[in-house]
C-alpha cells in the first residue's frame, strides 16, 4: 500500500527521536520513497547520517540547507508529498504545528501541503496532560491531523504515565490504513479467529500448539484496511498490538466456541485462521499432579467450531494446516465444512507455517485450486480476501 509513496519523516528534538530510525527503515523496506526532515534539537539526540544512509535521500535541517533541485526545499517536499508523519512530536513541536509557527521547515512544510498529516507525541506524563498541549491537541484534530498514541509506560522521568511514542510498527500499520483505498469490504461485519487454544490439564501444565496467531492477524488487517468491521477472536498470540478491530481473547476452544455463537448471527463474514485445539482434557485436575502420578490423560472431543456454523447464513473460509495430502485434505474439508474457501498450506515447508512471516498456501474452492507462491502474510491476506470478496452478493 506505500510502494513508491512520498512520505515525509519529521522528527522533533525527543528522547523517542531514536525510534524514527526504525520507523523509516520499516518505510523503506515498503518501498517508501521516505524524506526526513529533522529539527536542530532532534539532532541532540540522533544523527542526520542515520536517516540519509537509511533513506538514501539528504536530511533537511533548516530551511537553507538547498537539498532540493528548486533550491525550496519544504515547499518542493510539500507539493510532492503523500503523507507527513511527525513523529516523535514533542509538546514545542505539537504547539508550532497547532498555531502555524513557522519557524523551522517542519512546519512550512505541513502549512504548505495538502497531505494528510500523522503525529505521534512523545513527552512527559505531566507535559501531556497539560491543558495548553491537550488544547493544542483539540486544534489539530479539528484540523484533520490524525493523533497516534502516546502510550503508557515508563518515561524518562521514571513515572508511569501516557507519554511513549508509539512504537515504529503501530505506525507504520496506521500508515498504511491511511493509504488503504480499496474499499470493497465496506459494510461488510467479519469474525477473524487468530492464534492457538489452551487445554488445561491442571493449574501448572495445558495442551497447545505452535501457532502465532500471524495469520490471523494479517488476515484482521487487511479486512479492517479495506472497510470491514473486524471482530478478532484470538487465543495465543506473538503480537498483540494490532488496532482498529475488537479484539477478544480466550483461552480454550470452548471460550472461542461460545465468543462466536454469541455473535455468529450478527456477521457476515468468518475467517478462521485459529488452531483451535481437537480435543481437551476430559477431567480437567484442579491441584498440580505429580510427574509421577501422571500414567495418562483421558481426552475427548473439542466441538468442531467451523462445521457447526450454518454456511448458508455467513460465508466461511477455512484453513487446512496439514503435512501430508495437502489438496486432498482440504477439498475434504471444503466439503465437510461447508466452506466456500479453504486455505490450505504444508506447515513443512521452509520458511511457511507457525511463526513464520511468510506463508505459501493453496486456495481451495468448488471451483478448483490456486496454488499461490511463498509471499508475506500481509500479502496473503489481501490474497485470500481477493478469492473471498467473489463470494460476497
Amino acid at each position: 500500500m506505500i510502494e513508491n509513496k512520498n512520505i515525509v519523516l519529521c522528527v522533533t528534538g525527543s528522547i523517542a527521536a531514536y525510534k524514527s530510525i526504525y520507523l523509516a527503515s520499516s518505510l523503506v523496506k515498503e518501498n517508501a520513497n521516505v524524506q526526513v526532515i529533522m529539527t536542530e534539537a532532534a539532532l541532540e539526540f540522533v544523527g542526520e547520517a542515520s536517516f540519509s544512509g537509511i533513506t538514501h535521500n539528504p536530511v533537511i535541517t533548516g530551511y537553507y540547507d538547498r537539498k532540493s533541485k528548486l533550491g525550496i526545499d519544504h515547499i518542493d517536499i510539500a507539493k510532492k508529498a503523500d503523507l507527513i508523519v511527525v513523529a516523535p512530536a514533542t509538546a514545542n513541536s505539537i504547539a508550532k504545528i497547532a498555531l502555524g509557527i513557522s519557524s523551522e521547515p517542519i512546519v512550512g512544510t505541513i502549512l504548505a501541503s495538502k497531505a494528510p498529516v500523522l503525529i505521534a507525541p512523545a513527552m512527559d506524563g505531566d507535559m501531556y496532560n497539560s491543558t495548553q498541549v491537550q488544547n493544542n491537541l483539540k486544534v489539530l484534530e479539528n484540523l484533520s491531523v490524525k493523533i497516534s498514541g502516546p502510550e503508557k509506560g515508563r518515561l524518562a522521568s521514571g513515572i508511569e504515565e501516557f507519554g511513549r511514542m508509539t512504537e515504529p510498527d503501530k505506525l507504520l500499520s496506521e500508515i498504511e490504513k491511511i493509504f488503504s483505498k480499496k474499499k470493497d469490504y465496506n459494510n461488510i461485519k467479519a469474525i477473524v479467529t487468530a492464534g492457538g487454544t489452551i487445554e488445561e490439564i491442571d493449574p501448572v501444565r495445558f495442551i497447545s500448539n505452535k501457532s502465532s496467531g500471524k495469520m490471523g492477524i494479517a488476515i484482521a488487517e487487511a479486512l479492517r484496511d479495506r472497510g470491514a468491521k473486524v471482530t478478532l477472536i484470538h487465543g495465543n498470540l506473538s503480537d498483540n498490538s494490532i488496532i482498529g478491530v475488537e479484539k477478544i481473547s480466550i483461552k480454550s476452544a470452548e471460550d472461542m466456541t461460545n465468543e462466536i455463537q454469541n455473535r455468529v448471527n450478527y456477521f457476515d463474514l468468518i475467517i478462521m485462521s485459529a488452531a483451535v485445539a481437537d480435543y481437551k482434557i476430559k477431567n480437567k485436575f484442579n491441584q498440580k499432579i505429580k510427574k509421577e502420578d501422571i500414567s495418562h490423560l483421558e481426552l475427548e472431543r473439542n466441538p468442531d467450531i467451523l462445521k457447526s456454523i450454518d454456511g448458508s447464513k455467513i460465508i466461511k473460509v477455512g484453513f487446512a494446516a496439514e503435512t501430508e495430502n495437502l489438496i486432498e485434505n482440504a477439498k475434504k474439508k471444503l466439503s465437510t465444512k461447508d466452506c466456500k474457501l479453504i486455505v490450505a498450506n504444508d506447515i513443512t515447508l521452509p520458511g511457511s507455517g507457525f511463526g513464520s512471516d511468510e506463508n505459501k498456501a493453496t486456495l481451495v474452492h468448488n471451483k478448483g485450486c490456486e496454488d499461490l507462491p511463498l509471499m508475506k502474510k500481509s500479502e496473503l491476506a489481501h490474497k485470500i480476501l481477493d478469492k473471498t470478496k467473489s463470494f460476497i452478493k
